[in-house]
């Protein structure tokens, strides 16, 4: 999309695609220790989505994407039951065309271009790009930051070793007290430009420190860019959550979201894995 104002164009990217298991994009009565062990099938390949937002202030991106050597290289997971677990709930396809540095260089930029990174939540297909990111602030949340200091934090989807990378720069964001009525219901966020046209909400559930990204620019719809809140639209329209992290609170969180859209007047969920993420982008806001 291209539109005036302080942000010029939203665009979004794919840096390969995933397979999930059927009870993770949409909970069922299963436990997740059950689906993940006896599930014999797997979704369709959906997107792993890179939102790229053309600021005035500076180009920012909402996710990285999933880093090719995950595919590559048989080293890059961790071995044993824990490897065996990530190999069981994901299946991943990267052809060498769909790295982040590609897919910036399809729309005109390099990796170096990017002034900041917003990180929805840290599994291995959202931080992918960040080696590519050194000089650009990596903003995350305070409470996500820290559950890679949790004694089973691998088993959890988080990898230390391709997160906390030499020379990245960091910011551990703690939403505030929020003084913007419009985004009720929620009490707490971060405005990353101080201008209200990209303000970061906290959107537990899938991980305990996962947020999400509102973007609001006049005259246009605004957009939600909600990391794995849900992994398609419809689903989250019928109120579907996924089958992966705490139930009770991904219900809420979607309770929550779905308020702000109907309070934001038509708000556009963009999900991390929505194969129908780029239509609704392009339909909501046309280039």
């Amino acid at each position: 999309m291209t539109t005036p104002g302080p942000i010029r164009r939203v665009s979004v990217l794919s840096t390969g695609s995933v397979q999930i298991r059927p009870d993770h994009a949409a909970a069922t009565w299963k436990p997740m220790m059950l689906w993940l062990t006896t599930s014999r099938t797997w979704t369709a390949p959906c997107p792993i989505n890179v939102f790229v937002i053309e600021h005035r202030d500076g180009l920012v991106l909402f996710d990285t994407g999933q880093d090719r050597a995950s595919v590559t290289d048989p080293d890059y997971f961790p071995s044993g039951v824990t490897g065996w677990f990530y190999r069981r709930t994901a299946k991943a396809d990267i052809p060498e065309g769909q790295t982040l540095a590609a897919g910036l260089g399809r729309l005109g930029y390099q990796a170096s271009d990017v002034k900041a990174a917003i990180v929805s939540h840290l599994h291995q297909d959202h931080i992918g790009g960040l080696a590519e990111l050194s000089g650009a602030s990596i903003h995350v949340s305070q409470a996500e930051w820290d559950t890679m200091a949790e004694p089973r934090a691998e088993l959890a989807g988080v990898m230390r070793n391709h997160i906390d990378l030499p020379g990245l720069i960091w910011t551990k964001v703690t939403p505030g007290p929020t003084t913007d009525p419009a985004l009720a219901p929620f009490t707490t966020s971060h405005d990353l430009f101080d201008d209200g046209s990209l303000v970061l909400l906290p959107t537990p559930g899938h991980t305990p420190g996962s947020i999400s990204l509102i973007v609001r620019q006049p005259g246009q719809p605004s957009l939600a860019m909600v990391g794995d809140l849900t992994y398609a639209a419809d689903l989250f329209d019928r109120g579907h959550v996924p089958g992966s992290g705490s139930r009770g609170q991904l219900q809420q969180t979607t309770a929550m979201m779905n308020q702000l859209r109907l309070s934001l007047g038509g708000m556009v969920v963009l999900a991390s894995h929505d194969p129908g993420a780029a239509a609704e982008l392009h339909k909501a806001i046309p280039s």
